[in-house]
């Protein structure tokens, strides 16, 4: 054998940058989830932007019980994000959870790993979104079973939207939701947008429905939010990047509103 090298330190200090990447999104999304991460990798990740992921406990079905079972998990998932280093946003990715846990509830378990980060859930983004197009009157649209779709339709009431219908598609096993096909989802917009609704709001990280959007645009003729699209377009404004993205509906267009 050839004797190794002579390894020599290097006695001159290599120069840093203050970040790797200049702004940090955090992503915390279930342990079943298909989508999120990838949503987000295509959405927001960029040479400037980095995306960084931990996923926390879940078990199926999903009811409004087993998605209440994830607050204690919160804090513990926030901490594994680049720990003790700033983010410039963190979402929990879960729709269903979020209006069952409370978006001051999330925010708080997010905020004891990560102080004073801007904390971002799926239907506080779709109300943020919803509002960015000035609309009141809206059609809901969810995978959810009727138990499941409750608190949806009460999040958004009392965000002061007037719900014109609420469609739901009875599953209750995140896996197969995120198996619905994008095409499929085309049509079920046109299905579930009530003729007086203003926008579509289509609810559940686990959807491909980002990739829906324009086509479900096209079909019903007006907006449609979704979880991960709105999400994603919430984080990047928070992070500075108004870069209209039309690829990805309507709503990337438009700034972000309280």
């Amino acid at each position: 054998m050839k004797p190794l090298p002579e390894i020599r330190l290097e006695t001159s200090r290599a120069e840093l940058d203050n970040r790797p990447l200049e702004k940090r999104v955090g992503l915390i999304v279930l342990a079943t989830d298909h989508t999120s991460e990838v949503d987000f990798r295509r959405m927001v990740a960029s040479e400037r932007v980095g995306v960084y992921v931990a996923r926390i406990p879940y078990a199926n079905p999903t009811t409004p019980e087993n998605l209440r079972k994830m607050q204690p998990s919160l804090s513990a998932g926030a901490a594994l994000i680049l720990p003790d280093e700033p983010l410039d946003a963190v979402c929990y990715s879960c729709t269903s959870a979020s209006v069952v846990i409370g978006d001051a509830e999330i925010e708080a378990a997010i905020r004891e790993a990560k102080p004073g980060v801007p904390v971002v859930t799926p239907p506080m983004a779709g109300a943020r979104g919803l509002n960015a197009f000035g609309v009141k009157r809206i059609s809901i649209l969810t995978p959810y079973t009727v138990e499941t779709s409750r608190p949806m339709a009460a999040y958004f009431a009392a965000h002061g939207f007037d719900i014109q219908s609420f469609t739901c598609l009875g599953f209750e096993d995140d896996r197969e939701m995120a198996r619905i096909t994008p095409a499929s989802l085309v049509d079920l917009a046109r299905k579930a947008t009530h003729p007086q609704a203003d926008a579509l709001f289509v609810s559940c990280t686990a959807l491909r429905a980002a990739l829906a959007v324009p086509g479900m645009e096209e079909a019903i003729g007006r907006p449609v939010v979704t979880s991960n699209q709105a999400s994603a377009w919430n984080c990047l404004r928070l992070c500075g990047d108004e870069t209209p993205r039309p690829e990805f509906g309507r709503l990337w267009a438009k700034p972000l509103a309280a």
